[in-house]
């Protein structure tokens, strides 16, 4: 999330959705599907990817999505308010709307942090 954090955008460019995968075509429509957005403006790296991975399994052993975890993770930052999203269907702003009431224990955040690094 450090991803996030660095370019202020909650989920990266949707890149903390976990629909761009390492080695994979961009998924039809999405923002990276595009030309001028193909590396999602430096973000869409394999290094990040990578991480994207290993931050796709603390979400599942924490019995959320990615997003959710992201979002989570934005949040508790003591300089974070709030998190402007940009869902563009009602069951992506449904499953972000879950990360308000996500308080991540010690040890994931170690691991999320120590993923990021």
């Amino acid at each position: 999330m450090a991803l996030a954090k660095s370019f202020g955008l909650p989920l990266a460019q949707g890149i903390l959705t976990g629909k761009y995968l390492k080695g994979a075509q961009a998924p039809a429509g999405s923002r990276a599907s595009q030309e001028k957005y193909s590396n999602l403006f430096g973000l869409l790296t394999d290094e990040n990817l990578d991480k994207v991975e290993l931050l796709k399994e603390v979400a599942k052993e924490n019995d959320m999505s990615l997003a959710t975890l992201a979002l989570a993770w934005i949040l508790r930052q003591p300089n974070v308010s709030s998190a402007l999203v940009g869902a563009s269907r009602p069951e992506q702003l449904e499953e972000n709307v879950k990360a308000a009431g996500v308080k991540l224990n010690v040890e994931t955040l170690a691991r999320i942090e120590d993923i990021l690094r």
